[in-house]
């Protein structure tokens, strides 16, 4: 099951370039049951490996916009180490409902405004700003990408779009640089702190390099925009389902407290 789900995960993202974080974060804690933090370790790592497969297409394609990509990162990078750092630095039972909160909106707001954008005929209004402005339109992206590993995908794509003149495949391409470069930080930060849990990563990675590398070559044959709108819809639900089941996590862990507080009485 972890290999074909790193196959339909890896082959989203190649096609649409969103989902390395949104959908394999939440995917491994609702269905393969793994902890809050080790799931945004994991999605993180994988994110990293298949992007590094995908994004040098799209590099030899002349889609990755360098100069766009030199200021995110300039504001991308520091914010995704900050929000990493602060993960880490807590401890990880604690964080089981923060980080599925987190998520879990991320998540949803993310795929409404990418369902939104692909519905739209005109999509996202472009207003553009002046390069200088956008290292600080994106430092939150990069916060949230490492803190939860959600949102460097939809939410990157939808701030390239609505701020700068980049073509859309240009959008796809240097967002797909930029989420590279955030998964490698925060990726490697989290790896050192914490561990990569290695059985399910490497099934996922057995089934999601190559369909990155094949999701590549069928944007000339899918249609992106249905891709996308099929992976809003499910990603909405998937958000909706994290989210109440942070709701859910407190009263399950509240028990134990309020018995061993009784007895110490």
């Amino acid at each position: 099951m972890e290999i074909l789900a790193g196959f339909l995960i890896a082959l989203a993202i190649g096609i649409t370039g969103v989902g390395a974080g949104s959908i394999t974060a939440p995917i491994l804690i609702l269905f393969f049951h793994q902890s809050a933090s080790d799931a945004v370790t994991t999605a993180l790592v994988f994110g990293t490996v298949v992007k590094l497969c995908a994004t040098p297409i799209y590099l030899a394609r002349g889609h990755v916009n360098l100069r766009v990509l030199k200021y995110i990162a300039m504001g991308g990078l520091p914010a995704v180490i900050l929000g990493s750092v602060l993960l880490s630095s807590f401890d990880k039972n604690a964080l089981t409902r923060p980080i599925l909160i987190i998520v879990g909106i991320t998540v949803v707001i993310s795929a409404a405004g990418t369902f939104w954008r692909s519905m739209s005929p005109a999509g996202v209004a472009s207003k553009p700003v002046a390069e200088k402005w956008l290292p600080w339109i994106v430092a939150p992206i990069g916060f949230e990408v490492g803190f939860s590993s959600a949102g460097a995908g939809a939410l990157g794509t939808v701030a390239l779009m609505r701020f700068t003149n980049l073509m859309p495949a240009e959008v796809v391409g240097t967002d797909l640089a930029f989420g590279l470069l955030l998964s490698v930080f925060a990726g490697g930060i989290h790896a050192g702190m914490t561990g990569v849990p290695w059985a399910i990563l490497l099934k996922l990675l057995i089934g999601g390099v190559p369909a990155v590398l094949l999701g590549t070559q069928l944007t000339t044959v899918i249609s992106p925009r249905k891709m996308r709108l099929a992976l809003c819809v499910w990603l909405i639900y998937i958000g909706g389902q994290l989210s109440w089941r942070a709701l859910q996590t407190p009263t399950k862990a509240a028990a134990p407290t309020s018995v061993s507080v009784a007895q110490k009485g």
